[in-house]
C-alpha cells in the first residue's frame, strides 16, 4: 500500500529545495520502506496568485488526507503588505493538521565548527533538540489592531503545556535524558502556569528524566555561552519562535536546518526553517540540506522507520565532511550539484 505525501514547493527556493528532499525520499526506500505517492498542491505566494487564497480548499483536503506534508518554503517581498499572506496559509495549514509541537535539531557536524559565529571549541559537539509549542500563545490569542493602540493576548492551558511538554520528555529519553524547559515566569501568568504544568507531569510521569528551568532572557544569553550544555529544550511558542532561530546559526547555516511538526494524529508537516530566500531564488544557490533532513525526520515521526533516516541523515553528514556543499557553508555546489552527491550515497 502506497502512503501518500501532500507535496508542496510553496515560493522563492522552495521549489529547488523540495524537490531534493523528494529526491531523497524516493532513493531511500526504493529497495526496503515506504511507497510514496507525491501529490503537488499549490500553496503560499503562489497560491495567492493562481486561487486568491494562500491555503485553497483543494489543498486543505489533500493535506488533510496525506500520511505527511512536505512543504519547501512561503513568502517574499511580493505579498508583503498585500490583504492576503503566505504565512497566514501556513498557520491555517498547521491549524487544520492539528500540529502543536514544533521539533527542530541543532546539530553541528564535524569539521563545520570553523563556519560557526561562536569559537570553534563553543559549538564543537553541539545535539540539542528544541520543541516548540505551535498552536498557542500571542500568535494566536485575541488581539487589537491600532495606530494608538494595539493588544495581542498571550493564553495558555494546562493541557496545552502538558502535551507538548510530553514530547519533550519522550524525545529527551531517546536522547542524553534532560529537558531544559524555558518560561518568563517571575512576569508572565501564562509562564507561571507553564512551569507548574511541566513540574506536574515530569513529577507524575517523567522523573527519570533530568528537569531544569530557565528564564527566556537567561537562555538567549546561556545558547551562546555554552550551548553544548543542553538536550531537549522545552518552551512556548514565541519563545520558541526566537529562541530556535537563534540556535540555529550555531551550526553554521540556517540551510542546514530541519523541522518536524507533529500533532497526536494526522499527518505530519516537514519543511526547512529558512525562508524563500527570492534574492536567489531560481538561480540554483540554495542549500538543500535543511530540506533533505527535514525528509529524514519524515521518515523518523511519521513513519517509524528510523534506520532509513539515518541513511539520509549519514549521507548528508558524509557530503559536509567531504568538503561538499553550498556558498552558504563555503562550499562552491549548487543546489543540484550538492543534491547530486547526496543522493549519490542513497542510490
Amino acid at each position: 500500500m502506497s502512503l501518500t505525501i501532500a507535496y508542496l514547493p510553496g515560493d522563492g527556493v522552495g521549489p529547488e529545495v523540495a524537490a531534493a528532499a523528494r529526491r531523497a525520499l524516493e532513493l531511500a526506500t526504493q529497495e526496503s520502506g515506504p511507497d510514496f505517492r507525491f501529490i503537488e498542491c499549490d500553496f503560499g505566494g503562489v497560491a495567492i496568485d493562481r486561487h486568491n487564497d494562500p491555503f485553497p480548499a483543494e489543498t486543505r483536503e489533500i493535506c488533510t488526507a496525506a500520511d505527511a506534508v512536505l512543504l519547501g518554503a512561503v513568502g517574499g517581498p511580493k505579498w508583503d503588505g498585500g490583504r492576503l499572506r503566505p504565512e497566514a496559509g501556513l498557520l491555517a495549514l498547521r491549524k487544520a493538521l492539528g500540529v502543536y509541537a514544533n521539533l527542530r535539531p541543532v546539530q553541528t557536524f564535524a569539521g563545520m565548527e570553523t563556519l560557526s559565529p561562536l569559537k570553534s571549541d563553543r559549538a564543537a559537539g553541539v545535539d540539542m533538540l528544541i520543541v516548540r509549542e505551535l498552536t498557542g500563545g500571542v500568535y494566536f490569542g485575541d488581539r487589537e489592531e491600532g495606530t494608538e493602540r494595539a493588544r495581542d493576548e498571550c493564553v495558555y492551558t494546562r493541557e496545552e503545556v502538558e502535551r507538548v511538554a510530553r514530547i519533550a520528555f519522550e524525545a529527551a529519553r531517546g536522547r542524553k535524558g534532560k529537558v531544559t524547559s524555558v518560561d518568563k515566569a517571575n512576569v508572565l501568568a501564562t509562564s507561571r502556569l507553564w512551569r507548574a504544568a511541566v513540574e506536574k507531569l515530569h513529577k507524575e510521569e517523567y522523573s527519570d528524566i533530568e528537569l531544569e528551568h530557565v528564564l527566556v532572557d537567561a537562555m538567549a544569553m546561556k545558547l551562546i555561552q555554552a550551548p553544548g550544555v543542553y538536550d531537549v529544550i522545552l518552551t512556548e511558542n514565541m519563545f520558541g519562535d526566537i529562541l530556535s532561530d537563534e540556535a540555529s546559526v550555531i551550526a553554521g547555516s540556517i540551510g542546514l536546518a530541519p523541522s518536524a511538526s507533529v500533532g497526536e494524529t494526522g499527518a505530519g508537516l516537514y519543511e526547512p526553517i529558512h525562508g524563500s530566500a527570492p534574492d536567489i531564488a531560481g538561480e540554483n544557490k540554495a542549500n538543500p540540506a535543511g530540506a533533505i533532513l527535514s525528509a529524514a525526520m519524515m521518515l523518523r515521526y511519521s513513519f517509524k522507520e528510523e534506520a532509513l533516516a539515518s541513511v539520509i541523515e549519514k549521507a548528508v553528514q558524509d557530503a559536509l565532511e567531504d568538503g561538499s556543499g553550498t556558498a552558504d557553508i563555503g562550499g562552491r555546489d549548487s543546489c543540484t550539484s550538492f543534491t547530486d552527491i547526496i543522493c549519490q550515497a542513497l542510490a
